[in-house]
């Protein structure tokens, strides 16, 4: 972990000195929506160094100065909003050590995906508690896990309001509803429980340190019906990238909004990102959260069988064998449509980065930065930071 001088560094800057009453970081004249300096938002926390998604994680993203913590909103079995990426907890708990529980596991399908594991809506949150939070990455730090238990949404508000207050800096919270078509059929919907939870904090309005996102219209449109007046946001998935063509490809479960499924919609997720598109999503929502690569995309090098070249000949095809492409117009349509752009999800990882990028992951904050998105979601907020400082700097800010 990259614990020494980071926090100084990030305090002692001129782009947050100066904040305004969002907590966003105080400047003019950018390409932004707002005119205002990119948002780093901490994807489920400090998750590239510390397991995702739990306390520990979001007070080491809040030290390192994000200016938004991420998460995941499941739901027990009990019906208590907790943190967790997936209903599956198998992906990031030690669950599959706990023999007490080895009877629960099972094959269901999750948004049509088919999976085994546990599942939350299975668990009370009592039982959750005993469970010890993991890394869902093995390249990333291993040592902590099991040690960080699994919190609840309200803990997260509550360590939201007492960073605020112990920083002295605005820190907004960007819940999302998982899979909620999925709880919602097992008779455990979420989103009124998210609304009674917002209500409490005094954050239910456009100005609240919130921001609420959803990959299901559905959802986001069920939450302003019912008087959430937060800033919502519409998120864009893919599943992966034609190497020849730079194309978004769409693959289960990735290929399109849930409840879009089950209205028989045929459309894939790239249908939102026209102008059509975006002026449906501003009916409903404020912003967009699109996968990167609707922004700028990556091709890769085709060889004479016309199959992808292994560039880097580590015996593996990803990023570091593709080049970035320049980017779409989609920022441009979506500010016109008058809605934000936060893409997600940015890791440092050289697996991760296009070739051009040459291992540097800031090179590629610097490309979205450029391209005028209002905020990023990653996993290493220091790098971010410094990439963002980096741009206030070549801006003239």
């Amino acid at each position: 972990m990259k614990h020494g001088g980071l926090l100084a560094i990030v305090c002692s800057s001129v782009l947050l000195a100066a904040c305004s009453s969002s907590g966003t970081p105080s400047q003019a004249g950018l390409s932004t929506l707002d005119g205002k300096a990119p948002l780093v938002i901490a994807h489920r926390g400090a998750s590239g160094y510390i397991p995702e998604e739990t306390l520990e994680a979001y007070v080491r993203a809040i030290e390192l100065g994000a200016d938004v913590i991420e998460m995941d909103l499941i739901v027990t079995k009990d019906g208590v909003l907790m943190m967790r990426h997936d209903p599956n907890l198998a992906i990031s708990t030690d669950v599959a050590k706990h023999p007490e529980f080895a009877a629960r596991k099972k094959t269901i399908k999750v948004d049509g995906e088919t999976q085994t594991g546990w599942f939350s809506d299975d668990f009370t949150l009592a039982e959750i508690r005993t469970l010890g939070a993991v890394s869902t990455d093995a390249e990333r730090p291993q040592q902590f896990n099991g040690q960080y238990k699994v919190p609840t949404f309200q803990e997260v508000v509550d360590l939201a309001k007492a960073q605020s207050i112990k920083t002295g800096r605005t820190i907004a919270i960007y819940p999302e509803t998982k899979n909620p078509t999925y709880f919602r059929e097992r008779g455990l919907p979420m989103e009124d429980k998210l609304i009674a939870i917002i209500n409490a904090a005094g954050w239910n309005s456009k100005t609240a340190p919130i921001y609420v996102q959803s990959f299901e219209p559905g959802s986001l449109k069920y939450m302003k019906s019912k008087g959430l007046n937060t800033r919502l946001i519409q998120l864009i998935d893919g599943d992966g990238i034609d190497p020849k063509t730079g194309n978004v490809t769409f693959a289960l479960p990735s290929d399109r909004p849930y409840d879009w499924t089950l209205a028989g919609d045929k459309r894939f997720f790239d249908a939102m990102v026209t102008p059509a598109g975006l002026a449906e999503i501003k009916t409903y929502a404020d912003g967009i959260g699109p996968w990167k690569r609707y922004i700028i995309s990556t091709k890769g090098t085709i060889g004479a069988d016309g199959k992808q070249v292994d560039i880097n000949g580590d015996g593996k095809l990803n990023d570091a064998d593709s080049t970035s492409q320049p980017a779409t117009s989609l920022v441009a349509d979506a500010h016109k449509a008058g809605l934000f752009v936060h893409p997600f999800t940015f890791r440092n990882e050289r697996r991760r980065l296009a070739a051009d990028y040459q291992g540097d992951p800031k090179a590629e904050y610097l490309a979205f930065y450029r391209a005028g998105v209002d905020g990023v979601f990653t996993d290493f907020t220091d790098t971010a930071i410094a990439a963002r400082t980096q741009y206030l700097k070549e801006a003239g800010r």
